[in-house]
């Protein structure tokens, strides 16, 4: 399905009159197309487009011809579930920077993980890799050793798939505590977990760096907390991992990279170093104690790393 679309969108660029958009300051318009599916059959189509000098009515026409051609025209080939459209003037633009437009379908698609059913919109993370995420969510579970008085701190936590799909689906957890800066990706979240029955939950929206400080700072201690992040390829910033370095409660720590080699790899320093004032790390520092790949990308010299670090 990803190929049939990637080839149907070819064709379409190559019948426009406008031209693609490979760098900006050269000039063309349509950019990049995402293809997302599920195992339910549902296929999410996000064409991203340069407006450049465009005016309204012209995007609408652009818009229109798009909508004709995948619902009338070749592209019915694909049996798209959604067709988003998203003027973007930069490599990556949120929802809240340029709104995803849904030119036809459904808003959303779903996906079933471990018998739990999840929303999905257009800019919200969920692995790509389902039965790959089926086997890492479990291994979380068990390596978070999270008890009936242990709280679940799961940061950027996407659509919530992370902890909801664990065996228990969070039912012995005391709480489920939810940071995702993703608007769309929380009200999924929140969707998802009260369609799967779980009530435990909270979800906060927000830069993590902003949340989690706040957050921790009245924490009481001996609340047993673990904490597992799962951030983006640049690492977690600063602040967060100065705020779990600095909670006593935080005694188990679970990331899960999917380049640890990279940005990454400062985090582990910052986790682990001795304590530095300079720095404001005051708490205990994390050792290293286990380091699980996961083949979530097949074909690929990639891998999804998951690490503990304890303390």
């Amino acid at each position: 399905r990803h190929f049939l679309s990637a080839q149907c969108y070819e064709e379409f660029i190559r019948h426009s009159p406008l031209d693609s958009c490979l760098l900006f300051h050269e000039g063309g318009h349509w950019r990049e197309l995402v293809v997302r599916t599920t195992s339910r059959g549902h296929t999410m189509a996000i064409v991203t487009f340069h407006p450049q000098e465009l005016g309204q009515k012209e995007l609408a026409t652009q818009k229109a011809l798009l909508k004709e051609f995948f619902t009338c025209g070749p592209g019915t080939v694909c049996d798209l579930t959604s067709l988003y459209f998203q003027e973007s003037t930069m490599t990556r633009c949120s929802h809240e920077q340029s709104p995803f437009q849904l030119l036809c379908g459904e808003p959303h698609i779903f996906e079933e993980v471990l018998g739990l059913k999840f929303r999905i919109s257009p800019d919200a993370f969920f692995q790509i890799n389902t039965g790959g995420a089926e086997v890492l969510y479990q291994a979380v579970r068990e390596l978070s050793q999270a008890g009936g008085d242990t709280t679940f701190l799961d940061i950027c936590c996407g659509t919530g798939e992370q902890w909801l799909c664990e065996p228990v689906s969070g039912a012995l957890l005391s709480k489920v505590i939810g940071i995702e800066v993703t608007e769309k990706a929380v009200e999924d979240a929140r969707w998802n977990a009260a369609f799967n029955g779980i009530s435990n939950c909270e979800f906060h929206s927000g830069k993590a760096e902003a949340v989690l400080p706040q957050l921790l700072s009245s924490w009481e201690d001996g609340q047993p907390l673990v904490a597992v992040v799962n951030p983006s390829r640049a690492g977690l910033h600063y602040r967060v991992v100065r705020a779990i370095r600095n909670c006593t409660s935080i005694r188990r720590l679970l990331y899960i990279s999917c380049k640890p080699e990279g940005e990454a790899m400062r985090n582990f320093v910052e986790l682990c170093c001795p304590p530095d004032p300079g720095k404001k790390l005051s708490g205990e520092p994390f050792a290293p104690k286990l380091a699980l790949p996961f083949d979530m990308f097949p074909h690929t010299v990639h891998c999804e790393m998951v690490l503990l670090f304890t303390r």
